[in-house]
């Protein structure tokens, strides 16, 4: 996802955290701490990922920096997903693309333009730019349901674990081919939020400290992912949570506070098509890229991910997709549509608490 300005330097005090979940997990310590050090470690460091991207995209030039942006922008979740199939917690991988891409679309959206229409009323914004994102949104649930309705369509009848597996597997493999097109035509015409042009600007990092820095934040990731994980059933049985509800909710927020945060920030400084572009392009590459991506790594740990989701997952990605592209149909945005968004969010939210 793009990385348009630098990280919000408070969330650097967060780094602590990090020596604290290590000591932590070397120690045995209590599996609740480390679970929340670890996850407020991830913040800062999910942050110097886009950044260190954003730096080397400007060295890059703007198309292959646009492209270093969508390869790079969900590394942290990627990354913690990828750790949690290894471990076998199916359920909690697949929680966390539904929860990435709703908490995009009503969460991150709705406080952009709720927060940015109070500060500035009515903000217009490229109504057809608006269109191609909402459109390339609406093809990627479509792929990510039809295994899922599939499934549930022959519910009762005797299915072959190949049959569900060459279904995923194959439209997985569409829509990577869709995710590269998008790319394509993004690259040709910077119409797209998949690989937007990054702006000519003075870097603030070489790019040697930027390859040092992503490299350095990548394995602090990979280190907490493993700590978060091997914490979660431990967590689930102190608090009563369920895989599925810390998926959801907490997993997509710990991996994308920092580019939440500058999607706001964007929209307060009356820049909302930035933050259309954050929101939309982010829920694109994690529906596009992430989950067809993690369908095919599970393959090499033995623990198959499919691409089956409930009834209600379902139900909750089409009413964020129908939602946000009603607000970005017209072009312009109040804060009563951010209000809109938010609260959709949040009754979807209490339903996500109360299932097993």
């Amino acid at each position: 996802m793009p990385k348009i300005i630098r990280k919000i330097k408070p969330l650097n005090y967060l780094l602590l955290a990090f020596p604290a979940a290590v000591l932590g997990g070397l120690l045995h310590a209590n599996p609740t701490f480390n679970f929340i050090v670890a996850c407020l470690g991830m913040i800062p460091l999910a942050g110097l990922i886009g950044e260190s991207t954003e730096a080397l995209a400007i060295f890059t030039g703007p198309k292959i920096g646009g492209l270093l942006n969508a390869t790079l922008g969900n590394a942290a979740e990627l990354i913690i997903t990828i750790v949690a199939i290894r471990a076998g917690l199916l359920d909690l991988v697949k929680a966390s693309i539904t929860g990435s891409i709703i908490g995009n679309l009503l969460l991150v959206l709705g406080f952009s333009v709720l927060l940015g229409g109070l500060k500035h009323g009515t903000q217009c914004f490229s109504r057809s730019h608006a269109a191609t994102n909402a459109t390339m949104l609406v093809l990627a649930v479509i792929a990510l349901t039809v295994p899922s309705l599939f499934n549930h369509t022959l519910t009762g009848r005797v299915l072959l674990a190949a049959t569900t597996e060459a279904i995923s597997l194959s439209v997985a493999g569409v829509m990577i081919v869709l995710y590269g097109l998008g790319l394509l035509f993004s690259l040709r015409t910077a119409k797209s939020a998949l690989a937007p042009e990054v702006p000519a600007e003075m870097p603030h990092w070489s790019m040697r400290t930027a390859l040092v820095v992503l490299a350095v934040a990548t394995m602090a990731v990979v280190w907490l992912s493993e700590i978060l994980v091997n914490s979660v059933e431990a967590v689930m049985a102190a608090s009563g949570l369920s895989e599925f509800f810390l998926g959801i909710i907490l997993i997509p927020i710990i991996g994308n506070v920092a580019e939440h945060l500058v999607g706001v920030q964007m929209a307060m400084k009356n820049k909302i098509e930035l933050s259309l572009e954050i929101a939309l392009g982010s829920s694109l590459q994690i529906s596009l890229f992430v989950a067809p991506v993690l369908v095919f790594i599970s393959l090499a740990f033995g623990n198959y991910l499919n691409l089956m989701f409930n009834q209600f997952e379902l139900v909750a990605l089409m009413a964020a997709v129908i939602v946000a592209a009603l607000v970005s149909s017209d072009g312009e945005t109040n804060w009563l549509e951010g209000a809109e968004l938010i609260a959709v969010y949040l009754i979807l939210g209490v339903a996500f608490f109360f299932l097993p």
